[in-house]
């Protein structure tokens, strides 16, 4: 990433050089929200298996369905760009799982655990876009003037 430079041609478009380096304003209330949302998904997983509505009474091994969760929490809450990016992708995973559970387990509980994790993922999903979305835009223009 590097610094805006207006060109001598055109004084309404910046230049991008990669000599200076440029600083790119992330939101962080985008990350805590999509860090807390993680750590709450990641306990609702673990929760829901073992306690609340497991599969097999008195939990089962679906509770490794949370494993994956734990990887990305650190990148989260440092902010790490890539790590929000495969991060994203991950909890599609969650979004879909919640949602056929939503729609087709039997039990009460186990369709209002699977509304909260399809909620709690999305809310991950948007809060690790947004976040990302200032960075990703420059990259784009940097690439762009690159050509």
């Amino acid at each position: 990433m590097s610094a805006p430079v207006i060109s001598s041609s055109d004084q309404n478009t910046p230049v991008y050089s990669v000599n200076q380096p440029m600083t790119v304003s992330l939101n962080p209330v985008y990350r805590y929200i999509c860090f807390a949302s993680l750590l709450v998904l990641l306990l609702l997983c673990v929760l829901w298996e073992l306690v609340l509505d497991p599969l097999v009474p008195g939990g089962s091994i679906y509770v490794l369905k949370a494993l994956p969760l734990i990887f990305p929490l650190y990148g989260v809450y440092k902010g790490n760009l890539y790590t929000m990016q495969w991060s994203s992708m991950l909890v599609l995973l969650y979004i879909m799982e919640g949602t056929v559970r939503w729609y087709s387990d039997l039990s009460t509980a186990s369709m209002y655990l699977g509304m909260a994790e399809t909620l709690l993922s999305l809310l991950v999903f948007v809060s690790a876009v947004l976040y990302v979305r200032p960075a990703k835009k420059v990259a784009r223009a940097t690439k762009k003037q690159g050509k």
